[in-house]
């Protein structure tokens, strides 16, 4: 049985949230309802969530999506498997799907069927398009950066390049889970749920519109991001001593005196030519190489501890890896503890390390980890228990192929004795 337990005094704390989602788009409103203090039930397939299993860029989907979640394996095209899955949704307050259009209806788990079973119920779609035209088209996070003018932005100028994460698939879960809190709120006036619809598409084009804005305010294009004409002209990534890279922006006037007087570029700060921003920015033609070749006296490290100390941006190039030690995440809680159970960790055996929490306070505190992703079907028995099922039907349910029950060692998964690693 799991060992995710309800917190009162969390804002969902006694929301029960039922969910048939893979990949990132609907684990993400999940887990965003999770971490809240929902009780989330992910509903998998006998053979469990396909992401389980991913591997290459696809290995931290189900570890970093599934947290704070309970797990049970049922056959849903078995009608014992429906009428299971019926009654968890008979006390639901939210039900969040993300698979093709259609798929939910056939299994009798459309809105339509599933208001009748329970009107209070808050229905949440994660889709590749909202209704229209498209709708019939099967979406990926890619094809959307692509079709959404993302990719064009985010790539030098005839080579379209994906943003580096899974942008659209996260952001969308999180509208779908934003989506569910205002059908929650609106619940209380009217005593209905209804249902929400949130789609990678219209996530991705409010994600470019200030570029479309910005085309309707001046004229011009967008530039892509790595040929833009920047609005500051410190703004920019420099190669320096040894080889090392820093980002540096001096966005101000007040700026860039600071950063003339600390670097040693009294001619540059007394030149009238370059005497305002706009100035800076219409010379960056020469006025870059300047600074660029200047710069390469000094170390990453030496720059850094000079814009710190006069209090302008600047940051590290960092890789992904290198945040499980980042000293600001470690002293403020911004990383976890967490445990990966053996069919989530692709190595055959658990793994312990951190995870990235939700990036907001509440009352000034993080939203903690109450439990690490679950394993398939962990939480099968405690939860046909809860609905009414004696465990001889269980027992049928199981060797009938319906329902599927693990094993998985019980207890404090987001920090795990060394014995109950060497024995999961």
């Amino acid at each position: 049985m799991s060992d995710v337990q309800a917190d009162q005094s969390l804002p969902y704390g006694g929301m029960r949230v039922v969910e048939m989602t893979h990949m990132v788009m609907g684990p993400t409103c999940g887990m965003v309802l999770a971490d809240l203090g929902a009780e989330v039930i992910k509903v998998e397939p006998i053979a469990g969530d396909s992401t389980r299993a991913l591997r290459g860029s696809g290995a931290g989907f189900f570890g970093t999506f599934n947290r704070n979640k309970k797990s049970i394996a049922v056959d849903v095209k078995d009608p014992r498997g429906i009428e299971i899955v019926h009654k968890l949704l008979a006390s639901a307050d939210v039900f969040s799907e993300n698979f093709k259009s259609g798929t939910m209806d056939k299994l009798g788990l459309g809105y339509a069927a599933l208001s009748k079973l329970n009107p209070r119920l808050v229905y949440v779609s994660h889709k590749g398009f909202l209704p229209g035209p498209y709708d019939h088209r099967t979406a990926l996070d890619e094809v959307v950066q692509m079709m959404g003018g993302l990719a064009y932005m985010t790539g030098p100028e005839g080579r379209p390049l994906r943003a580096g994460t899974s942008v659209n698939d996260i952001m969308g879960g999180m509208f779908g889970a934003i989506g569910a809190m205002a059908a929650l709120a609106q619940r209380e006036r009217t005593g209905l749920g209804q249902e929400v619809q949130s789609a990678l598409f219209e996530n991705n084009v409010f994600l470019v519109a200030q570029h479309m804005m910005q085309f309707a305010v001046t004229g011009q294009a967008a530039a892509p991001m790595p040929s833009r004409i920047s609005a500051w002209a410190v703004y920019d990534v420099f190669s320096v001593k040894n080889g090392e890279q820093i980002f540096l922006a001096v966005v101000s006037d007040t700026q860039w005196a600071l950063f003339c007087d600390a670097f040693g570029l009294s001619d540059l700060k007394s030149d009238e030519r370059i005497a305002t921003n706009n100035q800076r920015v219409q010379a960056r033609e020469w006025l870059l190489p300047r600074l660029r070749k200047h710069m390469e006296a000094f170390s990453a490290a030496e720059i850094s501890a000079i814009f710190e100390g006069i209090g302008l941006p600047y940051a590290p190039i960092t890789k992904p890896q290198d945040l499980f030690d980042d000293p600001h995440l470690l002293a403020t809680g911004g990383l976890a503890d967490v445990t990966l159970p053996p069919d989530a960790s692709g190595a055959g055996q658990s793994v312990a390390t951190r995870t990235a929490l939700l990036p907001l306070t509440l009352a000034g505190e993080r939203l903690k980890l109450r439990a690490g992703p679950p394993a398939l079907g962990q939480d099968t028995e405690a939860l046909l228990s809860q609905l009414g099922y004696s465990p001889e039907a269980l027992r049928q349910l199981t060797e009938a192929g319906v329902v599927r029950c693990t094993d998985w060692p019980s207890g404090d998964r987001t920090n795990p004795s060394p014995n109950e690693l060497a024995s999961a």
